[in-house]
């Protein structure tokens, strides 16, 4: 199958996405759809055992399953060479309903469709199991029962026999590599970050920060983040020196005293200790939550900001870049729309719907890679089987797609939020002035 080689060319004619919020988005910088590829929504791995006997299925999809979908994309890393490891989520949304789902991470290479060609397909390269074999969890786990769960329905003897992690044990949502090349796991339950050989195997027991304890946590202590809340997105140092894990959404108490910020925990995966550094990140008044953290340099990362809606509700599904190093008035971490997920340039019309502007309508896109200097990778997570998100009455596909920019991602850096009231269209203005001045000087 031919591979994206992920050239770092300067992509011409490109358009600006129209529904940029003035003073918000990055000005001068414009960008298109580059690739689409898709995953059908029926793809199985064969494993000899069913799954989703608790999720209700579909029409489409009745349950359960014969083996496990191949669904849920919740992180993503790029290995250089055209291949990409992506990280499954919990299985099927929750932790009750997933506990014959044995979470891993899928070698996957995308055959983009571009403007020059390609099929538009995905190949499954394989797929490695997250494991406990050394009892390191320190907490039950399904591997553990003769039945899953609240039911009569025994554990499937691989789960067993090979202790592999369900979505029952965790929710898996990030994935990392640190210097050494081991894998690290951000994961919502407890919120944890989790330490995996590249074969998938736990290598020490998995570290909460102080006070932070999920609703679903193995701990049973009280919750001081909501549901679906803990360690969504971990971006790192280039090297994997650093880690930077945030949260899903604002914590308990920052949700009871209004406050729209979520928490970075800063970890040092040699150590395998938080530093107690905790940057905060505005999230935006029409986002819900965030669906994925990643490098674009040591200092500016990518984020992935969307609302609750899926289909004709998605209204905001957006792409921020952000300094890690500087802060706005608020003390929170300076940012700046990058892509509007919703209003995508598509002149070569990759996606084949008779349209030149593409929309990533998903409520859960959960996935953001650099790809090379001017592209980027970004996949859903389309919850299988329901979702419903690309056409009405039926499951979504895993659907990864490639933006190109005309400018180098590494020289971009997030400007001052523009000042309130009727200083914005001055303050706006004098900004649009200074960033066009300094590009002219690169």
């Amino acid at each position: 199958m031919p591979r994206h080689t992920g050239a770092a060319t300067v992509i011409s004619g490109l358009v600006l996405a129209c529904s940029i919020t003035p003073g918000h988005a990055i000005e001068g910088v414009h960008y298109e759809l580059k690739g689409f590829a898709s995953l059908p929504a029926g793809t199985f791995e064969g494993e000899p055992w069913s799954s989703g006997n608790f999720v209700g299925g579909s029409s489409q999809f009745p349950s359960p399953f014969p083996s496990q979908p191949v669904q849920g994309l919740s992180g993503v890393l790029a290995k250089g060479n055209g291949d990409y490891l992506f990280l499954s989520d919990n299985g099927y949304g929750a932790k009750a309903n997933s506990a014959d789902y044995a979470l891993g991470i899928y070698d996957l290479t995308p055959d983009f469709k571009t403007a020059h060609g390609g099929t538009g397909t995905v190949a499954i390269n394989g797929v490695v199991r997250l494991s406990d074999p050394n009892q390191l969890f320190g907490h039950l786990v399904v591997a553990d029962m003769a039945n899953y769960p609240g039911s009569s329905i025994p554990v499937a003897e691989a789960i067993r026999t090979n202790r592999y992690l369900t979505g029952w044990d965790m929710d898996v949502e990030s994935i990392r590599k640190d210097a050494a090349g081991n894998i690290w796991i951000g994961d919502e339950f407890g919120p944890f970050l989790a330490k995996f050989s590249p074969q998938g195997e736990l290598l020490a027991a998995p570290v909460a920060p102080a006070g932070r304890v999920g609703p679903d946590s193995p701990t049973g202590a009280p919750a001081t983040i909501p549901g679906s809340g803990g360690f969504e997105g971990n971006s790192s140092t280039l090297d994997g020196s650093k880690f930077f894990a945030m949260l899903e959404k604002p914590t308990l108490a920052d949700q009871a005293a209004g406050n729209r910020v979520l928490e970075v925990h800063e970890f040092d995966p040699q150590s395998g200790a938080y530093s107690g550094t905790i940057l905060h990140y505005g999230l935006s008044e029409s986002a819900s939550a965030i669906g994925d953290f990643a490098p674009v340099t040591d200092q500016t990362h990518l984020v992935i900001e969307r609302d609750g809606g899926h289909g004709e509700s998605a209204v905001f599904k957006q792409i921020y870049l952000t300094d890690i190093t500087q802060t706005d008035t608020e003390g929170h971490l300076l940012k700046e729309m990058l892509v509007d997920l919703m209003n995508i340039p598509d002149p070569h019309d990759l996606n084949g719907d008779g349209e030149t502007t593409f929309t990533f309508p998903f409520v859960t896109i959960e996935d953001v890679v650099v790809v090379d200097d001017y592209t980027i990778l970004v996949a859903n997570d389309n919850n299988f089987p329901a979702a419903n998100g690309r056409t009405a009455g039926l499951a979504d596909n895993n659907e990864l797609i490639l933006i190109g920019f005309d400018q180098p991602l590494s020289s971009l850096q997030p400007a001052p939020v523009p000042v309130p009231a009727a200083g914005w269209l001055l303050g706006s203005a004098l900004a649009g002035f200074v960033r066009v001045a300094m590009r002219k000087r690169r």
